[in-house]
């Protein structure tokens, strides 16, 4: 007996979804995503809505399906709306611009740091020490954050570095002098 999920993914207007097999592509007013699944779900289109069914009742298909159906859901989204993760400079000297498509970041090194940017991927600067990633791709766009949050940290005794926006830095209490 297999488990037909309880939440169909909804397809908005103007968002088109081409199911072959296991394979899902989605394309609407933002661009195009598309993505292979398990062998373990199926995929339907009946209605506007997107049906993710498990083909046995094992552990492993049971997870699948859910993955999958988040992942679609994602992509309608993508394509629909788009992501965007935004990340803060904390730090003196601290300071982004755009280069062309490129980010060019002054982390306190001796050197700017120049991000290319992926495909797909677009970099928003409204202030130096402000950074807003966009794209369609929600994983795209999260590695894309986490990867310029790596060129420098947050460290927690002055809390320089660059953190997503709203990201709590725990601080720690220096050397104590006796």
């Amino acid at each position: 007996m297999s488990r037909i999920g309880k939440k169909p993914v909804q397809i908005p207007a103007g968002v088109t979804v081409t199911i072959t097999g296991n394979h899902v592509h989605v394309k609407g007013p933002k661009g195009e995503l598309d993505r292979s699944f398990s062998e373990l779900v199926s995929i339907s289109e009946v209605e506007n809505e997107v049906i993710v069914a498990t083909v046995d009742e094992s552990r492993e298909a049971n997870a699948q399906h859910g993955l999958t159906r988040t992942l679609i859901h994602n992509m309608v989204l993508g394509v629909s709306e788009g992501f965007e993760k935004k990340l803060e400079l904390t730090g003196v000297g601290y300071r982004a611009a755009l280069k062309g498509k490129d980010l060019d970041l002054s982390l306190g090194y001796s050197h700017p740091v120049i991000y290319k940017a992926p495909h797909d991927i677009s970099f928003l600067v409204p202030d130096n020490t402000h950074i807003t990633v966009q794209g369609i791709s929600k994983e795209q766009v999260g590695q894309v954050a986490a990867e310029i949050r790596m060129k420098r940290p947050p460290e927690p005794y002055k809390g320089k570095g660059i953190h997503y926006e709203g990201e709590h830095i725990r601080r720690k209490l220096g050397k104590a002098a006796k």
